[in-house]
């Protein structure tokens, strides 16, 4: 997923860079503004236990299976509803994709406002097709949890598949917090469901939905690492869809793009007038040997402010790379092509 703020490309500097500051065996890893869970996951596939934690529920549904998962689920209690081409049990996601894949689109609350043919201010966020196709498969889902027919571990694989699945079919630039005028390449194919990948441990991760400010006032344990979000952009407004897709609760929305209230999400380190309240906050509550901090050039804190908190937790370092920023669509002037990552390391006395 083309997620703002990603750690994909910096994840060797990430990884490198604790080891190096830790000189230790990492035991446990948890990441508080997880997102789309690449840091997780990747120290999960090295073996280390893992919590992880976001506020949005789309980034709690990615997170329940690429880190909860540890094992493929085999789909049992709905075998005899899933025609079998083959006898293999490894094909038995196979058959269970092309099934979904085939189910006869409906006309439910994505296509109703979210594509051109079903929205009054019709909205292209998908094409139609694809957005009855996204309802089919969302709406199948929920039955088989209701029914008890699929396990938790079953729910969250195929539920984060259909998240990543959609969202590259989306006619954006790349957030939701706009559509595109016209169907993009990309937008007109019709949507494939690709389950993403099974990554076990040996160890019970955690994954928790809630605000972090107030999460860390009940978890400890080695390593934290916070990548809270820079600037004034809201997660809970540029996925919205998502996080409505995630969700599937029919909300009341409003505006041109169809948002969905999100007073409850509204994260206080995208306000300037909080921001460093709120990172201060966290810090000084941290029950952790050590904690990082990832931030760049461009965030609303104060590098001066970052480093003379984390000094007050104990012995501090900071790390640098340089990077190609993010952009979040084509049509915004950016000052530079460029920005540096800083990655702030406290060892807690």
């Amino acid at each position: 997923m083309n997620y703002i703020g990603s750690k994909a490309t910096l994840l060797p500097f990430i990884q490198g860079t604790i080891q190096n500051f830790v000189q230790d065996k990492i035991e446990d890893f948890t990441d508080l503004f997880a997102g789309a869970g690449c840091v997780g996951f990747h120290f999960k596939k090295s073996g280390v236990r893992v919590i992880a934690n976001d506020l949005q529920y789309y980034s709690y549904s990615l997170c329940k299976h690429l880190i909860g998962n540890n094992i493929k689920p085999n789909f049992s209690n709905i075998s005899s509803e899933i025609p079998r081409k083959s006898t293999l049990f490894t094909d038995t996601h196979n058959d269970l994709v092309s099934y979904l894949e085939q189910l006869e689109g409906l006309k439910g609350f994505i296509f109703r406002n979210y594509a051109p043919s079903g929205s009054e201010n019709e909205r292209m966020y998908f094409s139609d097709e694809n957005a009855m196709q996204c309802d089919a498969i969302r709406m199948k889902i929920e039955q088989w949890r209701i029914s008890g027919s699929i396990d938790e571990g079953e729910y969250y694989w195929l539920l984060a598949s259909l998240i990543e699945s959609i969202d590259r079919y989306a006619n954006t630039a790349s957030v939701y917090g706009a559509y595109l005028k016209s169907l993009k390449k990309s937008a007109k194919q019709k949507m494939r469901l690709s389950l993403l990948p099974v990554v076990g441990n040996s160890h019970k991760n955690i994954i928790f939905n809630e605000d972090a400010n107030s999460l860390i006032k009940n978890i400890e344990g080695q390593i934290l690492y916070l990548d809270p979000p820079y600037n004034h952009r809201q997660y809970a407004t540029n996925y919205h869809l998502l996080e409505t897709i995630a969700r599937y609760d029919n909300p009341i929305i409003y505006g041109k793009t169809g948002l969905r209230r999100y007073e409850d999400q509204k994260s206080g380190y995208c306000q300037k007038a909080l921001a460093k309240d709120c990172l201060e906050d966290l810090i000084m509550n941290a029950h952790y040997d050590y904690i990082f901090l990832s931030y760049n050039n461009e965030g609303l804190i104060p590098i001066e402010f970052i480093q003379s908190t984390m000094k007050r937790r104990g012995k501090y370092q900071m790390f640098e790379i340089d990077y190609a920023r993010y952009k979040a669509d084509n049509n915004r002037e950016y000052k530079d092509t460029r920005t540096t990552e800083y990655l702030h390391c406290v060892k807690v006395r």
